[in-house]
């Protein structure tokens, strides 16, 4: 089997397709041939060496893959060779076969194609667990989303108001500011431009969001309790802005807020297929319907998998880049 293999830790040039033995189901799992597989943040990270896979998790890299189920093991009977599927992994998805625990493979959302499934399982995993499970977000609520244009932004602003949720949400140009409107945000605030706390109070009569999903972990935490409101939540789930920061427990107190930090590539795997689970019964019949959709902003071969890292890091994309294998 061909894999992206990682000469080291360091930037894009390290990374190069090479053959490798090929990978067998056991107990539980199933071997898929992989169609296509997206890039996600958390690649760069374990590209350079600061996120290394969960114990027994393939090296290689990727979180996500559609394609077709090539072989099942013992005791797996929701899945048959031939299907299509697209499945959510702990990693191994840069390559053109993977085995995932049966419980993480989701069918292709009906009417997609199976090139696109391969960038829905990350997203729409992490914003309905965050999102919903986690936060319970409810309809008449407000959710401020920070990096809006991105693979989990554009999700979650389509998913938030799908559901009948007000939507804030932060980016960095007026293109993307404009996108984000597009996808249905309600307010659209520049982060360069504009203090999104004091943005946040204007559009919400200065009663804050009542849930913040957060991709910038510390330089964004006193703010962001800052925006909440009384009794809200804030979930994070990156730390691009570092890991360590001060928290004014007394004004979290005086909000009766919640501070959650979440990971789902951590998860145990009966965690992760409940998941899954959920997602296929409330997530695929919006996509199936049109009424959410994955936005991909390119797609290219799995040999080309430095420059899809090149354009990730360099921010000027808007949902997904796809690698086809």
């Amino acid at each position: 089997m061909r894999a992206v293999i990682a000469d080291g830790a360091g930037g894009p040039e390290v990374l190069s397709v090479q053959e490798v033995p090929d990978v067998e189901p056991g107990p539980g799992e199933v071997a898929i041939a992989v169609a296509a597989t997206a890039v996600n943040r958390a690649d760069l990270l374990q590209r350079q060496g600061f996120y290394p896979p969960p114990a027994g998790a393939s090296e290689v890299i990727g979180l996500e893959c559609s394609g077709i189920v090539a072989a099942v093991g013992e005791g797996v009977e929701q899945w048959s060779v031939g299907d299509e599927v697209c499945a959510l992994l702990a990693g191994g998805g840069y390559a053109s076969r993977v085995v995932v625990p049966a419980g993480q493979v989701m069918p292709v959302p009906d009417g997609m194609d199976l090139v696109t499934a391969a960038a829905v399982p990350e997203v729409a995993c992490t914003v309905w667990s965050n999102l919903f499970m986690v936060a319970g977000l409810r309809p008449d609520e407000t959710l401020l989303v920070h990096g809006g244009a991105g693979g989990i932004g554009t999700f979650a602003i389509q998913l938030a108001k799908a559901t009948g949720a007000r939507v804030l949400t932060t980016s960095g140009t007026a293109e993307k500011l404009a996108y984000c409107r597009d996808l249905g945000a309600d307010v659209a605030i520049s982060y360069r431009d504009e203090d999104f706390v004091e943005a946040v109070r204007a559009a919400t009569d200065g009663v804050g969001a009542d849930v913040v999903l957060d991709n910038m972990g510390a330089k964004y935490l006193d703010r962001n309790v800052d925006a909440l409101a009384p009794e809200g939540r804030l979930v994070v789930i990156g730390m691009q802005g570092g890991t360590k920061a001060e928290l004014d427990l007394g004004k979290l107190l005086g909000k009766r807020g919640a501070v959650i930090a979440t990971s789902l590539r951590s998860r145990p795997v009966e965690g992760k297929s409940a998941i899954c689970a959920s997602v296929v019964e409330h997530v695929w019949p919006l996509l199936a319907d049109g009424t959410v959709r994955v936005v991909v902003h390119d797609t290219m071969p799995l040999e080309d998998v430095a420059r899809a890292h090149e354009l990730m890091t360099s921010g000027e994309h808007s949902g997904k880049i796809v690698l086809t294998v």
